[in-house]
């Protein structure tokens, strides 16, 4: 009893003396961040920080002015570690970021600074000083988009002038209608996207910056560098180059932009491959003037040698000395609504002739190797699903149909349905030295056609469906490739620059892909997934032509094959 009656009193002289405590220690914690206010609000930092430096418990308040000294002494470092435990201490309290990030900004740690400001918005979405500052940091390091994007939700930047440089060839009416915003006003992100895409549009502008400077305090002048492609550039080394790109595999490009200062773009490919011929021409012409719209008119003639001894099952005997001449004209309408939507439709007719074509038993394939003519019709749209400039990554899908018919015997109605997702990711802050890119695509064929209106999985350079490990020709006839009216396909590489000079630029790296082809009458396509893998080098020259040379192989058979060809900008 005795002991139960000391342990009862011990507890009630502690709860009567608690209060008290806990009101003691409030007072000199209001003591503590009354005198270091005072030694701030005077400027006395360095006795600020001379009070302040000690292993006692941390309190937020006076680890903020502890480090908002230090920044004012340019102890930079230091200064983020008292802003560090400040927020340890309210993590709540998105000021502390606000200011880690000022300091962690002067030691050039722009990663860490740029991810307390996004921390702090999420605690306060509305706080316009953070949102300033991580635009100022994102147009630093050339990331226009991601810069718009939060100075647009504090209303900036607003533009006190707007210029393009160096002034166009083109009509001054035309390149207006390509721009969605002037000065005075603020630049919208939403304006420059739309820019952006209507200027690409007109295709004489292959490469575009947007540039803002200072003008005073608040205002920024607007300057839009591009790069113009024009008639007189054939006559330089660029336009020698980009003629002569294809002629190690027999062919030539010749190609003439902005005739007439209006936009109207020729472009053209002659190849003289005993094999694989072709000629290729295509016109394009802004549409009343405007930028957003477009119309490209295009002919396309073909007489081609085909083997088929590998691929097609559906026919008495080899098929290994196939011709086909074919010849396609047509028309394509272009859209751009705005910076995230285009949409296309165009319509063709087509006429061809199959020449040595054996006799085909297969009747769900009795019109692969059918002469004569079809129509057909196509439309499609692009739309872009996901943009996160802070991270660098794009995500564009596109969907497209496709309907016709066939006037011959053994031909009648088709369509196609099909669609993509393409992945664009730099994963440096600034610069494009390294990037990954990877792509999926599907599509499924109804109903009867021939054989150039099949897809085709393989290096081919008439074909975009690309398996790298996997050639499409066999004595450079076309049809090595697997066909078929069924396939998904999924291409990703990876690139990073070895050596970029003023003349030439250098890229390498691996590549992966995979894919599957299938056709109902089981004639055609290949039922097993194919898988390849290797790597692939870029040699841009001028900043207008690309040499690619890959070599890719094929992991279920175990053949490499190397290949060759040019992409022209």
């Amino acid at each position: 009893m005795k002991f139960l009656a000391i342990a009862v009193l011990a507890v009630f002289l502690y709860l009567v003396d608690a209060p008290a405590s806990r009101a003691q220690e409030t007072d000199t914690n209001t003591d503590a961040t009354a005198v270091a206010q005072k030694l701030y609000d005077a400027k006395q930092w360095e006795q600020l920080v001379t009070l302040t430096n000690g292993s006692g418990e941390v309190r937020a308040e006076i680890s903020y002015l502890r480090g908002m000294a230090l920044m004012r002494l340019e102890r930079y470092a230091e200064a983020r570690e008292a802003f560090s435990a400040a927020h340890s201490a309210a993590p709540r309290e998105p000021r502390f970021l606000v200011e880690r990030a000022g300091a962690e900004y002067r030691l050039k740690d722009f990663a860490s600074a740029k991810r307390d400001l996004r921390r702090a918005l999420r605690e306060d979405p509305n706080d316009e000083y953070a949102l300033d500052f991580l635009g100022t940091i994102y147009l630093l390091e050339n990331n226009l988009d991601a810069a718009l994007k939060y100075w647009n939700r504090a209303g900036k930047p607003r533009l006190a002038s707007f210029a393009l440089e160096p002034r166009p060839r083109l009509g001054e009416k035309l390149a207006k209608s390509a721009v969605a915003f002037n000065a005075p006003q603020i630049l919208e992100r939403t304006a420059w996207l739309a820019t952006d895409r209507r200027l690409e549009n007109l295709g004489v502008f292959p490469r575009r910056r947007l540039e803002l400077i200072p003008a005073g305090e608040q205002d920024y002048s607007a300057i839009l560098h591009l790069s113009e492609r024009d008639g007189r550039d054939n006559f330089g080394w660029t336009g020698l180059i980009s003629l002569l790109s294809g002629a190690p595999y027999q062919t030539v490009y010749p190609e003439w932009y902005n005739i007439g200062s209006r936009a109207i773009n020729f472009s053209s490919m002659t190849r003289w491959d005993a094999q694989k011929r072709r000629v290729f021409a295509s016109l394009g012409v802004p549409l009343e003037g405007r930028a957003d719209r477009s119309l490209t008119m295009f002919v396309d003639g073909r007489d081609e040698n085909w083997n088929l001894s590998q691929t097609f099952a559906g026919s008495t005997s080899s098929v290994d000395n196939l011709n086909l001449r074919r010849l396609q004209a047509g028309a394509e309408l272009r859209f751009v609504i705005n910076g995230n939507w285009n949409w296309s439709a165009g319509a063709a007719v087509i006429g061809r002739k199959f020449r040595n074509a054996g006799t085909v038993t297969s009747v769900d394939t009795s019109a692969i190797l059918t002469s004569g003519t079809s129509l057909e019709g196509w439309a499609g749209i692009t739309h872009t699903l996901l943009r996160a400039p802070e991270r660098r990554f794009l995500l564009t899908g596109t969907a497209n149909s496709q309907v016709g018919r066939g006037y011959k015997d053994a031909l009648g109605p088709f369509g196609a349905l099909g669609g993509s997702l393409q992945g664009e990711w730099f994963p440096h802050a600034s610069g494009d030295q390294d990037s990954l890119n990877f792509q999926v695509r599907a599509a499924n064929l109804f109903g009867t056609v021939a054989l150039d209106q099949l897809y085709e999985l393989g290096l081919d350079r008439d074909s975009p469906l690309w398996l790298r490990g996997h050639a499409a020709t066999i004595d450079g006839k076309k049809g090595r490739a697997p066909l078929g009216k069924r396939f998904v396909l999924i291409n990703m590489d990876y690139d990073r620059t070895l050596y970029d000079g003023g003349f030439f630029r250098l890229q390498a790296g691996p590549l992966l892909d995979m894919g599957k082809i299938t056709d109902p009458s089981g004639a055609l396509g290949d039922p097993r997934w194919l898988l390849d893998t290797g790597v692939q080098v870029k040699l841009r020259v001028l900043g207008a032509v690309s040499v690619v040379l890959s070599y890719g192989r094929d992991l279920r058979n175990g053949r490499g094959t190397i290949f060759g060809t040019t992409e022209r900008r």
